[in-house]
């Protein structure tokens, strides 16, 4: 027996399946006094929060002008795991698209790559006193503290090391 979806159900969920589907909005206002924009919170009121104002693709540098505050309106819940703060964002890259008027989830931003699938870099082994150097090229990009294989420009072993803050790797013994 097929039983008849009231009008009022049928609605709220059409609502809650383009919520999983289409993110998260809610309603906030601009930090600017312009018109609300769609997030959500449960923080106080007043406090500033960055989300995209255009369209950011995958792999794109976030920079802050890509990014508008809105004034948060308290009662609403804010998902746990997005980032809105700058230091958060400033300088990362996106791993997906994110929308305008959107929260930016933690995981769909990464750290930039220090060092890119390809390029030559300097590899360092490093045992007491005795330090041993090589040229390898990358074959994965990486960020600081990444462990990623390269392979070595002379003997053409692949080897996993170390991202270092300067670009270097380094490796340990296996």
């Amino acid at each position: 027996m097929i039983l008849p979806i009231s009008c009022s159900a049928f609605p709220r969920t059409a609502l809650v399946l383009a919520l999983v589907a289409g993110g998260m909005p809610a309603v906030a206002q601009e930090s600017a006094g312009q018109a609300a924009t769609q997030i959500a919170t449960n923080q106080a009121a007043g406090e500033v929060v960055l989300i995209p104002n255009r369209v950011i693709y995958p792999g794109e540098l976030i920079e802050l002008a890509a990014l508008k505050p809105v004034t948060l309106i308290p009662g609403k819940h804010k998902p746990d795991a997005v980032a809105t703060r700058a230091e958060e964002l400033n300088g990362k890259v996106a791993k997906r698209t994110l929308l305008p008027g959107r929260y930016i989830p933690t995981s769909a931003i990464r750290d930039a790559w220090l060092v890119e699938q390809g390029a030559a870099v300097q590899v360092f082994f490093t045992a007491g006193t005795l330090t041993i150097s090589a040229t390898a090229v990358t074959l994965q990009p990486g960020a600081a503290g990444d462990l990623i294989k390269v392979r070595n420009s002379d003997s053409g072993k692949i080897l996993s090391g170390t991202v270092m803050a300067d670009g270097t790797i380094r490796v340990s013994a296996s």
